[in-house]
């Protein structure tokens, strides 16, 4: 490797200094996984691409994130063919590196395609969360023979920060859906118990009595007890208007 090539211990610090500033902020996936892959092309040396690998929603392996068109059709050519650097490097959990795309024959028929997008080299490394490989960060080269040893080191340690933040943007979108829910029930609770007072005072009542009737309201109207207390309290507003 050229001396000049070298990624020193500074310019990595700099680079995850970059990262951690910018995980205060990030408020989608997508702006999290640009930033890897934009980190890691601009820091690994003779890197000419780099991109994401993960699951959508309907469980389909994408490209969730790029810095080019050509990582694009070089990923969805393993996708298509159910193989590749990318996808081993997923699948077994360790970093997968292609010293020259016109001599490795572990996938030939990728290869060939990757190659006429003028790619030689390639390094991929898994996204893992806890016990959970979540994907995998990849970055393609213009030259055979651009990657290492050390190479491999430093794009391990950026698959790390990107399943940091994949597994914090997650974990904030869960407790987000958590907090929506609970709302979501406390002001079904309060609807309710509205709905109840207004038969209370209505029909004269006591508060079991006001439930059963709200309850077989909503069986015969074939609809949940909030939406049929919702209907009410709605009707009685009305009403008093």
């Amino acid at each position: 490797m050229n001396p000049a090539d070298t990624l020193s211990a500074d310019e990595l610090v700099a680079a995850f200094a970059r990262a951690s500033g910018l995980l205060l902020s990030t408020d989608t996936v997508q702006t999290a996984l640009q930033l890897i892959t934009s980190l890691a092309a601009l820091t690994i040396p003779g890197t000419t691409g780099s991109g994401v690998t993960l699951l959508d929603q309907q469980g389909e392996r994408v490209t969730a994130a790029a810095t080019d068109a050509t990582v694009e059709q070089a990923d969805a050519e393993q996708y298509r063919l159910g193989e590749g650097p990318c996808l081993a490097a997923w699948a077994a959990r360790r970093v997968v590196r292609i010293d020259d795309l016109h001599t490795d024959d572990r996938w030939p028929e990728w290869a060939a395609v990757a190659a006429q997008l003028g790619l030689r080299s390639s390094l991929s490394a898994p996204l893992v969360a806890g016990e959970t490989p979540l994907g995998a960060l990849k970055v393609y080269a213009a030259q055979p023979n651009s990657y290492g040893p050390d190479h491999e080191h430093w794009l391990t340690l950026f698959a790390t920060q990107a399943a940091i933040l994949l597994a914090n943007v997650r974990t904030a979108q869960e407790v987000e859906h958590a907090s929506e829910l609970l709302k979501k029930s406390l002001r079904g609770r309060e609807v309710v118990a509205l709905a109840k007072g207004i038969i209370m005072a209505r029909d004269g009542v006591d508060e079991r009595g006001a439930f059963l009737k709200l309850a077989d309201w909503a069986h015969e109207h074939r609809t949940t007890l909030q939406r049929g207390a919702e209907r009410l309290v709605g009707s009685t507003v009305r009403r008093r208007r």
